[in-house]
């Protein structure tokens, strides 16, 4: 019996791998894959874009990639792509700057199909080791598990950082300098609250963030280049559905400030002008050079005010004097969103100091709930703005960040299904050209965005691996003794 057995088993073996393309119908169009990587422009070090037939009633699926030198790499599989980890890297390394051409057949009922090849763009510009986001269920008033991830963008490397199964709580608002896990905040919610900071890679402190003279704890943290620096935002943040658009949570803030903190010295720095009740104020980031705060401002509400639509923010901008850590005396408006009847929100400069990457929506300030949410790229020498059309989609394009080298930006978009946040990259050249976006790579990208009900938060990107001790880290959670802020005199 056993014997029959493997028999039959190496028969069924060696069928599979012998149902190889034959007497295939040329198709004109190019195949429908998930998810679309056709035309896409990829970094040389990129993980293998395996992807699946959009058709689900595909029974196999072949692909062939091939570049102008005769070089070619092959899969066939019955749901998805797999192409080998390593031969993947060889080929890309080989074709920095030059384009693969890449033949897909797919066999059905009534046979197998080739399609039209098309073309994927190796740019020489490579993207940062990593990836680190929060993976958190998208409900609106209760949250359950959720941590803090990293992924190795050269393969499918998945690892936590921490998870809230190690404490009781909310783990948000992590961010490093310029990529580099050295410097990084970590915001922790809950009754075991606290701000985790680590900078030069020194052990990690659990802070008190709230003080007498500020508006509550600091959140959305911006490094400053140097790293002596943080910027924060405090906001009283509420949330509702509302009238003004059908079946849409909006969460705004009733109240908002800035402030800046310095690392070395412990201190909160303070301006009346990033303090003003008439004002909200929040997502603050520095300048690539260091000497300019942007921000993002809106007119407050009058007091019971749930006009929610009218609130419109605009894109603002402060010196700053890393020297003296001090603040210019005038707030200048960069983009007037508001004159445009839109809003602006998560201003995120790239490092090269060319461009400034933000998010427009109809009004308010949390756009992952807002569909008509696109990316628009401002140019700092000129002062131009334009929509990203080749990031952008009909559904929402939220929170971004940029590569290291500034070539790269990751950004959060809902055009997968509408209700889960995906991580999608695209290339920015020299001159602010944007290429077609394309999602971050998955070894089997159906059944793991399908099984995974989780959206990916606040994407940013890790020059190397963050080397964070999730056990560490949640010991000084729990044992809830903190240091606290200061503010300077």
């Amino acid at each position: 019996m056993k014997q029959v057995l493997y028999i039959f088993m190496t028969l069924l073996l060696f069928t599979a791998c012998t149902d190889s393309v034959s007497d295939a119908k040329q198709e004109a169009a190019c195949p429908r894959i998930y998810p679309d990587y056709i035309g896409v422009t990829i970094p040389v070090n990129i993980a293998p874009l395996n992807f699946n037939m959009a058709d689900e009633s595909v029974l196999r699926i072949d692909a062939v990639i091939t570049d102008q030198h005769g070089n070619s790499l092959h899969s066939l599989g019955d749901e998805s792509t797999d192409f080998d980890l390593d031969d993947w890297h060889s080929l890309l390394s080989q074709n920095p700057g030059d384009s693969l051409s890449v033949t897909v057949s797919a066999k059905m009922d009534d046979g197998w199909h080739t399609y039209r090849s098309f073309s994927i763009y190796v740019s020489a510009d490579s993207i940062d080791y990593g990836l680190c986001y929060r993976l958190i269920e998208p409900g609106y008033e209760v949250w359950s598990k959720m941590g803090i991830y990293e992924r190795d963008l050269s393969s499918f490397d998945e690892r936590a950082l921490i998870e809230n199964t190690q404490f009781e709580g909310c783990v948000n608002c992590h961010s490093f300098n310029r990529g580099n896990p050295a410097d990084m905040s970590l915001h922790i919610r809950g009754p075991h609250g606290a701000t985790l900071l680590r900078h030069d890679d020194a052990p990690l402190t659990a802070y008190n963030t709230k003080t007498a003279q500020t508006l509550g704890l600091c959140v959305y943290p911006y490094w400053h280049p140097s790293g002596r620096y943080i910027a924060y935002s405090t906001n009283a943040t509420s949330q509702l559905f509302h009238n003004a658009h059908a079946n849409r949570i909006e969460v705004f803030d009733t109240a908002s400030d800035l402030q800046v903190y310095d690392v070395e010295k412990n201190e909160l720095l303070l301006s009346p002008l990033l303090k003003q009740d008439s004002v909200y104020e929040t997502f603050p980031v520095f300048s690539a050079d260091g000497h300019s705060l942007y921000f993002c401002a809106a007119r407050a509400l009058p007091e019971g005010s749930l006009q929610l639509d009218s609130i419109r923010y605009n894109l603002c901008r402060i010196d700053f004097d890393p020297q003296t850590g001090t603040f210019g005396n005038r707030v200048d408006t960069i983009v007037n969103a508001e004159a445009h009847h839109l809003s602006l929100s998560f201003p995120r400069p790239s490092y090269d100091g060319r461009f400034l990457c933000y998010t427009l929506s109809d009004f308010g300030q949390f756009s992952i709930w807002h569909h008509e949410a696109d990316l628009f790229l401002l140019d700092l020498t000129t002062g131009e703005s334009r929509p990203m059309v080749g990031a952008n989609s009909d559904d929402t394009e939220s929170f971004h960040n940029w590569s290291t080298n500034s070539r790269w930006l990751v950004l959060s978009s809902r055009r997968d299904d509408g209700l889960f946040t995906r991580p999608y990259f695209c290339h920015v050249d020299a001159k602010g050209t944007v290429t077609k976006a394309f999602m971050l790579p998955q070894r089997n990208p159906r059944r793991f965005y399908r099984e995974r009900f989780l959206s990916f938060n606040v994407p940013d990107f890790v020059i190397c691996p963050t080397r964070f001790d999730g056990a560490h880290a949640s010991r000084i959670i729990n044992d809830d003794q903190r240091t606290d802020f200061g503010v300077r005199n």
